[in-house]
């Protein structure tokens, strides 16, 4: 890593553990900052503030009290997660403190080129693929995933040398938080609107997005979806080198999808078909890994041999098993209408029993009429079940169940399901009015999956 001098002897405040806090105030510390922590959660069950205490790093928790900002902070590092209405972060901001998240600091430190994917749905699988194809047949070096994909960009960027690659999944909410972060490349799948709770305005979500490439210039390259109008417009306003990629047009300059094929340039790489996971949205993300992959000079038959073994990421229409020539796939990622839509495009729908049920935010569902028709069945939990029903007797499917949870939605879905058939966990709904998370979801999903096949 790098052994940068900025922070030596400067008063940091980081706000907020869990993993991303825990990473950015232990390298702080060894950097020779003057470390305060503050969490919310109390010290007594606090295992990382014991451990940052331990190491000699001052720990405040419990509250967040606002009079420790009277004691002239150089910057503040905050969790992603915490909004900039939250009192502290507000009151930094009125007091001209600098705030980053830890994603800046990965970046100051970091040996090597960092690739940073962004956008709406499909950046886990994306960022999973580009990941795969770096280091399919490498030589040297290892391509790191860190990010919002699980692993804190500010421990990973400590254990790189130049000859690696961090491939970074990036949230809107970290990308508020960066200074002079620069990716060699930068990677947006799309933009639709979402996290409006956190943002206030669609606006305000798409300049968070967009600032992925605010510090880029000509000899770096933004790889942007061109069937977004939205994308196209903004590809005006970056100094970076476009790099498009396409699922409806042909495209010279980028990676495009014609007659079935994946080409990067008019160079053929292979067939849509061979890749190991369905949908339109799996050939849009494989479209913009290997436009990134090509331009870090990934040989096509890499590519092919990569995406062809890739079977998705967990929780991300991952295929789990087969019982009795009915297969089962996991998307308990999809938390809103568009991520339902779009796994349902990887299926034929007389052939797909769909789960689906979550927490209720005021929402509808018509926008899921489209999709829905032709589906041999719906199975329905959670808090909008009723919600979906509705929706699902627009779109004039025959049957219809609701159940309370999906454990009790799998052998609903085995008895209306036949050999060839697909079931499909897409929830079109956040897990926690029953699950503190989709990945609990997916893996209750995945358990009753289990109980099937011993039965």
């Amino acid at each position: 890593m790098k052994q940068i001098k900025r922070y030596e002897n400067e008063k940091v405040l980081v706000l907020g553990l869990a993993k991303s806090g825990f990473s950015a105030a232990k390298l702080l510390h060894r950097l020779g900052a003057l470390v305060t922590v503050n969490d919310g959660k109390p010290f007594e069950e606090n295992p990382a503030a014991q451990d940052l205490l331990e190491d000699g790093i001052r720990v405040i928790t419990g509250s967040h009290p606002i009079e420790l900002l009277d004691e002239d902070f150089a910057l503040m590092v905050k969790n992603p997660g915490i909004p900039y209405n939250n009192p502290l972060v507000a009151k930094a901001e009125s007091l001209h403190i600098l705030i980053l998240t830890e994603v800046e600091l990965a970046y100051q430190i970091s040996e090597c080129p960092i690739i940073g994917i962004t956008g709406t749905n499909g950046k886990t699988t994306t960022t999973t693929m580009i990941g795969l194809l770096l280091n399919q047949n490498r030589e040297s070096g290892k391509a790191y995933l860190a990010g919002n994909i699980g692993f804190p960009a500010s421990e990973v960027a400590q254990k790189v040398s130049d000859d690696d690659d961090i491939v970074m999944e990036m949230s809107s909410f970290q990308l508020m938080g960066i200074d002079e972060f620069r990716p060699h490349i930068a990677v947006i799948t799309n933009i639709y609107e979402a996290h409006l709770d956190y943002h206030g305005t669609r606006d305000n979500y798409v300049a968070a997005k967009w600032a992925i490439q605010k510090n880029m210039d000509a000899s770096d390259y933004l790889v942007i979806n061109w069937d977004s109008k939205e994308l196209q417009e903004l590809s005006r306003k970056t100094k970076a080198t476009i790099v498009p990629f396409s699922s409806e047009s042909t495209l010279e300059n980028g990676a495009y999808l014609k007659d079935g094929v994946l080409y990067f340039k008019s160079e053929k790489i292979m067939l849509a078909s061979d890749l190991g996971v369905p949908g339109k949205h799996n050939v849009e993300n494989a479209l913009a890994a290997i436009a990134a992959a090509k331009l870090m000079k990934v040989s096509n038959e890499a590519i092919c041999e990569a995406l062809t073994n890739f079977h998705g990421v967990p929780h991300r229409t991952q295929y789990v098993t087969a019982v009795n020539d009915r297969k089962f796939y996991n998307d308990s990622k999809a938390t809103n209408s568009l991520a339902t839509e779009m796994a349902l495009s990887g299926f034929k729908n007389d052939q797909v029993v769909l789960l689906a049920g979550g927490l209720d935010r005021g929402n509808g569902f018509d926008e899921l009429i489209p999709a829905f028709k032709g589906l041999k069945a719906v199975i329905l939990f959670g808090e909008t079940k009723n919600k979906l029903a509705e929706t699902a007797k627009k779109a004039e499917i025959e049957t219809i169940i609701l159940t309370e949870n999906v454990e009790t939605a799998v052998p609903l879905a085995y008895e209306h399901s036949a050999a060839g058939d697909s079931i499909l966990l897409s929830p079109a709904n956040a897990s926690w009015d029953q699950y503190p998370s989709f990945e609990v979801r997916g893996d209750k999903f995945m358990q009753a999956v289990e109980k099937l096949k011993e039965k």
